[in-house]
């Protein structure tokens, strides 16, 4: 999460009581002159902010200095990283885990912003990553072809592979390729689908 800056992996809902910011993966809309009430958002979402104390937290358990996004608040918000780092001082391991929906053939910045900071954690907790290429969500939501995006994803993760990822911790895999590839991975697709409810998706994706 940024600081003020839009948030585009969840949806809030445009409730007329609440008079609610409209904040979705593609329409980033304040109702207010001073921009998105990202209080109201983050309470929503159930997260909390990343304050000094967390911050000195994790620089004593990765023995890292924070990142500098991190430090200047760019990503301000969190949810449950105070568990996570309660595992990694029982000694427990964990992987990393983030993804990109490819709809064009590069990525800015801007797209780049959250792989940055992944690169960081993987190197301070040195720990494994996997990053999913969503691009049969693409197919299906932005009216490309099969063949489009699977292009845009091989083109999009040359961009993430030039941050320079721990090339023996990092495993890049498009869903339209791999699902057909590996049985476990469609297995694994059905027992988290009868482990989510319809009410958890729609709070945590924000469908109405």
């Amino acid at each position: 999460m940024g600081d003020k800056l839009p948030v585009t992996d969840k949806q809030i809902s445009n409730s007329p009581e609440d008079d609610n910011d409209i904040v979705d993966p593609w329409t980033v809309i304040s109702k207010s002159d001073a921009g998105v009430d990202y209080d109201k958002l983050i309470k929503r979402f159930g997260c909390t902010y990343i304050d000094s104390e967390l911050i000195e937290r994790i620089e004593r358990i990765s023995k890292t200095p924070i990142h500098p996004l991190i430090k200047r608040g760019i990503f301000f918000s969190h949810r449950d990283l105070h568990a996570l780092l309660n595992m990694v001082e029982a000694g427990k391991k964990f992987y990393l885990y983030t993804g990109r929906g490819p709809s064009s053939d590069s990525m800015h910045v801007g797209h780049l912003i959250p792989f940055i900071v992944t690169k960081w954690l993987q190197e301070a907790f040195d720990v494994p990553l996997v990053i999913q290429m969503t691009d049969d969500e693409k197919t299906l939501w932005k009216n490309l072809s099969v063949e489009e995006t699977m292009k845009m994803a091989r083109e999009n993760a040359k961009d993430i592979i030039a941050l320079g990822f721990d090339v023996n911790k990092t495993f890049i895999f498009s869903n339209l390729d791999y699902m057909g590839r590996c049985a476990a991975f469609y297995q694994n697709v059905i027992r988290i689908q009868k482990c989510v409810t319809f009410n958890q998706v729609k709070g945590c994706s924000g469908f109405f």
